[in-house]
């Protein structure tokens, strides 16, 4: 879909994205480069973020897809969306650190609930979300998400989710009705 209001093109990523959509993941949220931008993790994990091979799992799976958003032919923002049947779970969201604060953000949410709704048919958006991050639960919550108080751990020794650098990460679950 092309938003020429926004010259922002919106599609499901292939299989030649995947490093781009790698190198968008990683510059939003570890490294230097992520403190450009306000959704940095890289105060509390170190590591990667994703790597190709599950960004390709997503592509090439037959309940998911990665939204990408191209502005002049440039990925720009992406989010990961699951059909688990009543529901859509929206993960890998990133959008990139020099765009961040621009509204970008606000309109990939937007284009990935509508498209979740009339897709597949989702009543809610479901999505985790590390319990520390306060600021970016608070920005979910001014687009309607509120939290569960539901956890789930996070996954310590498993550096394909980073290399935590604090003991007390979980993730919170966070959802949205989209009827």
């Amino acid at each position: 879909m092309d938003t020429p209001a926004t010259g922002l093109t919106f599609r499901d990523a292939t299989d030649a994205d995947v490093d781009a959509l790698v190198a968008l993941v990683e510059s939003a949220y570890r490294g230097d480069s992520s403190r450009t931008g306000w959704t940095t993790e890289a105060d509390i994990l170190e590591g990667q973020r994703t790597d190709p091979q599950g960004v390709l799992e997503v592509i090439k799976g037959s309940e998911s897809r990665v939204l990408t958003v191209e502005r002049d032919g440039r990925i720009v923002a992406c989010c990961q969306l699951e059909h688990r049947g009543d529901h859509a779970y929206f993960g890998m969201f990133a959008v990139s650190p020099a765009l961040q604060g621009s509204g970008l953000g606000k309109i990939v949410m937007a284009e990935a609930e509508r498209l979740v709704r009339e897709t597949w048919g989702a009543t809610e958006m479901r999505m985790t979300v590390i319990s520390a991050r306060e600021d970016l639960i608070a920005w979910y919550e001014r687009r309607g998400y509120r939290r569960t108080g539901k956890t789930q751990p996070f996954p310590y020794g498993d550096e394909r989710f980073g290399i935590p650098l604090r003991p007390d990460l979980r993730f919170e679950l966070l959802v949205k009705p989209l009827v």
